[in-house]
């Protein structure tokens, strides 16, 4: 054990900078886990929407695969109008 002020000091910095004074968090205790969450279920809308959209796509893509300017936009409009959306 340290018996001056210094070695006190020393001590407290290293043990606080290396975390050894610190107690286990990961131990249980007794805690229950988070009941897992159920995935929300597609809407028939959104269904029909996702496979407009992936059928228009190649539309309003560049040769390379990265979309042309205002082409998402374009593609999301005309997704929405083929799913029967106003």
């Amino acid at each position: 054990m340290p018996t001056d002020d210094w070695e006190r000091g020393y001590a407290a910095g290293y043990h606080a900078a290396h975390r050894t004074d610190v107690r286990d968090i990961t131990s249980d205790r007794g805690e229950s886990a988070p009941a897992p969450t159920k995935k929300r279920k597609a809407s028939a809308y959104n269904r029909k929407y996702s496979a407009a959209f992936r059928k228009l796509e190649g539309k309003y893509k560049k040769k390379n695969g990265s979309w042309r300017e205002g082409g998402y936009r374009a593609c999301v409009k005309a997704a929405h109008k083929l799913a029967g959306r106003k």
